[in-house]
């Protein structure tokens, strides 16, 4: 399925205008799905140190995209940025088995903001193309507290 037609669908009104926060731990590729987004080089990639925001238009859309930076000293901040949200992306590292529960933990931290009532969210997993990829269904069973409470769409774009 096309990003754009995720996005679209997800949420669920022909707005021209979007903003979309990506959010996830540190080192998932947030930074990497942003540049692709804006057709931009993504051969060289440094830890985003705060946030990077890009506007991208595609498919008569106008996205306000705000990359924000996984280290943990700085996910506190990351709630700063979820005011009038239209779309979440929580991108998880599929081949980054040890940090499932971490990162489920986080998710479920972010299910429960008031800024996020009625936004939906989209669970991004990266990193389908390496050997060391994950089914989905060990990523879910990482995800488990957080999705009992919580309706999460997982795309798979292989």
């Amino acid at each position: 399925m096309c990003f754009m037609s995720v996005v679209q669908k997800l949420k669920g009104s022909t707005d021209m205008e979007l903003s979309i926060v990506l959010l996830g731990l540190d080192y998932t590729g947030k930074t990497t799905l942003l540049k692709s987004l804006a057709s931009e080089d993504v051969k060289i990639i440094t830890p985003t140190q705060g946030f990077n925001i890009k506007s991208v238009a595609s498919h008569e859309m106008k996205m306000n995209v705000w990359d924000v930076g996984g280290q943990r000293k700085i996910r506190a901040f990351s709630t700063k940025y979820l005011e009038n949200t239209d779309l979440l992306i929580y991108v998880i590292d599929i081949t980054d088995k040890k940090r499932f529960e971490e990162t489920g933990m986080e998710l479920s931290e972010l299910i429960d903001e008031e800024n996020l009532a009625g936004v939906p969210l989209l669970v991004f997993e990266n990193k389908q193309d390496l050997t060391a990829a994950c089914p989905a269904s060990e990523i879910a069973e990482g995800l488990s507290h957080c999705t009992a409470s919580f309706p999460i769409n997982m795309y798979r774009t292989a």
